[in-house]
């Protein structure tokens, strides 16, 4: 879990935005579900998740729900529009445009929020989040089954180069 974090920190300090805030959108998904009985991931667990290690960040103006929705519409539409937001849309200054950091604003009916905060923010939090849990074995359980590299192979099924599985 700890690779998947710092990937999304260097997909930040070389602009790869995209990938890095795709990939920050799924990090209450992928904590709900590791952290649950059933190790799997629903609206429920994502909004709670973010609720608690998000939201106090975001003066109210962004929580659990919303950014489900947003999560949703940008992972499966390609888009930062949801029609049951409190939004608009969801819009990012790309911190190389300019000099002043723009950040948890509302401008008119868009929440506006600073790329990198923000992906930092889910970072933190999910590093918070694994210093809680990395020990239970509710965690361990689950993590059996996480996306993980094994610089060695995968044995039985290949062996001697790097995968990931």
């Amino acid at each position: 879990m700890k690779d998947f974090l710092q990937q999304i920190k260097k997909g930040l300090d070389v602009d790869l935005y995209y990938l890095s805030l795709f990939s920050a959108l799924a990090i209450p998904d992928i904590c709900g579900s590791m952290g649950s009985e059933n190790g799997e991931a629903n609206k429920e667990k994502y909004k709670e998740w973010f609720d608690k290690y998000i939201a106090p960040k975001y003066n109210d103006f962004l929580d659990g729900e919303d950014c489900y929705y947003f999560r949703c519409s940008l992972l499966h539409q390609g888009s930062s529009q949801h029609v049951k937001s409190n939004y608009k849309r969801v819009l990012f200054i790309e911190p190389s445009a300019t000099t002043n950091i723009f950040h948890n604003n509302i401008l008119n009916d868009a929440l506006n929020i600073d790329v990198k905060i923000f992906c930092n923010d889910l970072v933190s939090g999910a590093e918070k989040w694994l210093e809680e849990n990395e020990n239970t074995d509710i965690y361990k359980n689950n993590y059996i089954k996480f996306m993980q590299r094994y610089p060695k192979g995968l044995p039985p099924y290949i062996g001697g180069v790097s995968v990931i599985s």
